[in-house]
């Protein structure tokens, strides 16, 4: 069958290449049949920066880039984001399985590392029940830019996350103790393909 194909969203101040850089370590542990495809926020194109702003002042114009970049083709299997690229992996699945997106748009996994959530009340309808899409969230006990707390509470907008913690602090760690659950996480999801 056909490899495993990730969307990849960079952090805030970040790029497309930037993330690729940042995942360096952890790529060299991922097995080869994973294709990741990084890709720039729409707002870089115009000398802007982030997916969105202060107040996730943005967002919409971003949540329709990705709809229109997911449902164009080819597929994407999964999403995985950092920092920034976390908070909009996890709201995308959210969009993704409040119904109001099409169903091409659609992600059988999800990975996040140092993300966080939204409370606005203007993303609440999209966080109403758990997200039933599996999950990996790695958080970074010692992350001084996104505190755990928020990762946790991104983790637990889904119904069965897989949560990895490390001693470091906003980064992508490559070490075996976080690529090893990770590679097992994308490997079970690439035996459900397979089936």
């Amino acid at each position: 069958m056909s490899d495993l194909r990730v969307l990849c969203l960079h952090g805030y101040h970040g790029s497309g290449a930037i993330l690729r850089d940042q995942m360096a370590s952890l790529t060299r542990s991922l097995p080869a049949n994973i294709e990741l495809v990084y890709v720039d926020a729409p707002s870089l194109a115009t000398g802007d920066f982030g997916w969105w702003h202060e107040g996730f002042d943005g967002w919409e114009r971003t949540r329709d880039w990705a709809i229109e970049l997911v449902c164009a083709g080819p597929r994407f299997d999964g999403v995985f984001g950092f920092s920034q690229g976390a908070a909009l992996a996890g709201l995308l699945t959210a969009v993704q399985e409040s119904g109001t997106a099409p169903p091409e748009f659609h992600f059988r996994f999800a990975a996040m590392v140092g993300g966080f959530t939204s409370d606005l009340p203007k993303h609440a309808v999209l966080f109403q029940h758990e997200l039933t899409t599996p999950s990996v969230h790695v958080i970074g006990r010692g992350d001084v830019i996104v505190p755990r707390k928020d990762s946790l509470r991104l983790a637990d907008r889904f119904a069965d996350p897989l949560v990895i913690e490390h001693s470091g602090g906003h980064i992508v760690p490559g070490h075996d103790a976080v690529a090893g659950p990770i590679a097992a996480f994308l490997g079970a999801r690439k035996e459900a393909d397979d089936e």
